[in-house]
């Protein structure tokens, strides 16, 4: 994100990811030309993924070039192997699970820098220390996910009390996912996400369309700055 040089502020708004996960192959590519005006990301969730295999990221892809395309593949072992499949596929950013080992985080990283593609590291099912996010911080990943998974949803949604620790000891993009409702996002706009995901709240509404243009409406209609310093040229 470009600045000004000689000025410490700087606007900057969270992109909008949309995760096709319960979307079915037969309609994933009718869902997503409902949406592709409202979203900056066409994430392929991992259930789509282990539906329709890699073939579906080339697909998606082909059909909307204009938009980032995400595998979510919460890779946990083989991190080259994962990383070259999805890129060469043409998805523009991966998830590895932050339960994965050092050496499966380093190499799906070093994989992306080669393709020059970009790395999430998603926080889902780990713990939330300083020491964690330290850990992770290290391999300089694009993004930490915040994630509650949906099955956390049958019984307690934490993600609030996530965002609200995470966001202050990660100095990593923070993309945050989970069970986001429309009315979420005013609050979470405070915590200044690089990325939010919503999943069910779009693809399965009556009308995707219009709660996609709602999701946006509200993101851009709050403006936020954030301070940083700038590199010296």
């Amino acid at each position: 994100m470009a600045g000004v040089k000689g000025d410490e502020t700087m606007w900057t708004k969270p992109l909008l990811q949309i995760a096709l996960d319960y979307v079915d192959g037969n309609n994933v590519f009718r869902v997503a030309e409902l949406v592709r005006n409202y979203v900056d990301i066409l994430d392929i969730g991992t259930l789509l993924l282990k539906k329709e295999g890699v073939r579906v990221i080339a697909k998606i892809k082909q059909a909307f070039p204009d938009k980032l395309v995400f595998a979510d593949t919460k890779t946990l072992d083989l991190g080259q192997q994962e990383a070259r499949l999805v890129f060469e596929a043409g998805a523009d950013m991966m998830s590895v699970c932050g339960a994965a080992s050092d050496a499966t985080i380093e190499l799906a990283i070093r994989e992306a820098r080669f393709w020059g593609r970009k790395v999430l590291i998603d926080l889902i099912g780990t713990d939330i220390s300083y020491r964690q996010i330290k850990r992770l911080s290290y391999f300089q990943p694009d993004y930490i996910t915040i994630h509650t998974g949906i099955d956390e949803w049958h019984t307690e949604n934490t993600l609030f009390e996530k965002v609200e620790v995470i966001s202050h000891i990660s100095p990593l993009p923070l993309a945050i996912a989970g069970g986001i409702q429309l009315d979420d996002i005013p609050y979470l706009l405070v915590f200044h996400p690089a990325i939010i995901i919503v999943g069910t709240a779009i693809t399965t509404a009556p009308q995707p369309q219009k709660v996609a243009q709602y999701f946006w409406e509200s993101i851009h209609a709050t403006s936020f700055l954030i301070h940083k310093d700038l590199e010296h040229e």
